[in-house]
C-alpha cells in the first residue's frame, strides 16, 4: 500500500516536472540541497526541513516546492501552485506592456534654403508627430558650400523651434554633428 502511495508522488512529481518546465525557478525534483528553509502555502514559516520531507509535504497538498532564494543559508522554499503562479506572472506583465506608453523618435529633414510652404508642412507633421507623443528630431542638412554658412541653418532651426513651441519644447540644442546640424523637441506635458 505504501509504496503504491510513493509510486503516485513519484509519476505525479514526473508529471509536474515535465509539465511546467521553468527556467528562472528551480520547482521539486530540480533543487539540489540537502535542507531546505520552508514556507508553507499560506505564507507561514515552517523551518528548516529536509528537501525530501518538504518535496512530501507539497505532494500531499497537491502543490509544488519552488526555490525562491537560491543563494541564502539554507535555501528558502515556498509551496505553491507554480502553474497558478506563472499565470498570474504573466498576466501581470501583459497588463504593464499594455499600460506602458512606447515613445518613438520621429525625424524631421530640413536644408538652409527651404521653401516657405515647405517650411509650413515639416512644421504641420511635427505637431501631429508631438502631439501623438512622439519625440521628434529636426535634422538640418548642408549640401557643399552651405557648411561656410552655418549661421543660416541656425536661423532655420531656430524659426522651426518658435513654430513648434506651441506643441513641445527643445529637450536637446541644435548640435552640429559632421554637415548636419540635429535638434530634439519633445511634446509638452499635459
Amino acid at each position: 500500500m505504501c509504496g503504491d502511495r510513493i509510486a503516485v508522488f513519484a509519476f505525479y512529481f514526473y508529471w509536474r516536472c515535465l509539465t511546467i518546465s521553468t527556467k528562472e525557478l528551480q520547482i521539486n525534483e530540480e533543487i539540489r540541497a540537502n535542507e531546505v528553509r520552508l514556507i508553507g502555502a499560506e505564507g507561514e514559516q515552517v523551518g528548516i526541513v529536509k528537501l525530501a520531507d518538504a518535496l512530501d509535504t507539497a505532494a500531499e497538498k497537491g502543490l509544488d516546492l519552488v526555490l525562491i532564494s537560491p543563494n541564502a543559508e539554507p535555501p528558502v522554499c515556498r509551496i505553491m501552485d507554480y502553474g497558478k503562479y506563472r499565470f498570474e506572472r504573466i498576466k501581470k506583465e501583459k497588463e504593464a506592456r499594455k499600460n506602458q506608453q512606447v515613445v518613438k523618435i520621429k525625424e524631421i529633414q530640413l536644408s538652409c534654403n527651404i521653401g516657405k510652404h515647405d517650411f509650413d508642412t515639416r512644421v504641420n507633421r511635427a505637431h501631429e508627430f508631438l502631439a501623438d507623443g512622439n519625440k521628434v528630431k529636426v535634422i538640418l542638412r548642408f549640401k557643399g558650400r552651405e557648411m561656410s554658412h552655418l549661421e543660416n541653418g541656425r536661423e532655420v532651426l531656430a524659426r522651426f523651434q518658435d513654430a513648434c513651441a506651441d506643441a513641445g519644447t527643445t529637450d536637446k540644442k541644435p548640435v552640429l554633428e559632421g554637415r548636419f546640424l540635429s535638434m530634439m523637441l519633445v511634446p509638452l506635458k499635459n
